[in-house]
């Protein structure tokens, strides 16, 4: 299970559940103190803007950067939820949430994990470029990519509300 949250909700969504590990994806000046409840669970804190393309004076997302957040997820037992966050809790965090669904879902899945993503959470308009590098990363040959375009972007929101996403493992 996938827990994403705005950084305003951290602390509520941090209650919710025992995580077994906490990923921040905030740009380079944003300052935030781990809630109480996170302070065991392993951290991976990633710090860049969130822009859809390379843009001067700005520290884009990366290839990676989407590399240390499928290392990290596949550090963490299974059975132990992930809560992801960035500052709105609509884009960076949304585009880590699928990249990891779509990892353990295995070659396939992406439409659909895209659609339940959108259900989930109708303000998510995941990060194009993280999205872009993970589908490289992860031999997807576009089909993430097309994927997240085919839902567009989300609901108008000044932040998302936070949401569990149950990814969906490969069927047998």
């Amino acid at each position: 299970m996938l827990y994403v949250s705005p950084l305003s909700k951290l602390e509520d969504v941090a209650r919710s559940d025992q995580f077994g590990g906490l990923i921040s994806l905030t740009s380079p000046s944003t300052e935030f103190a781990r809630p109480d409840d996170l302070q065991a669970v392993p951290h991976l804190s990633l710090r860049f803007h969130d822009i859809p393309e390379p843009r001067e004076g700005y520290i884009a997302p990366a290839p990676e950067h989407v590399s240390e957040i499928l290392s990290f997820a596949r550090s963490i037992h299974k059975t132990r939820p992930i809560l992801i966050h960035c500052w709105a809790g609509i884009s960076r965090s949304t585009a880590a949430a699928f990249i990891i669904a779509c990892a353990r879902s295995g070659a396939g899945c992406e439409a659909e994990l895209a659609n339940a993503l959108r259900t989930a959470a109708p303000s998510a308009t995941p990060n194009p470029l993280l999205v872009k590098y993970a589908d490289a990363l992860l031999e997807r040959n576009g089909r993430m990519i097309d994927a997240i375009a085919r839902i567009g972007r989300g609901a108008d929101a000044f932040e998302g509300t936070p949401f569990r996403f149950p990814f969906i493992l490969p069927r047998s």
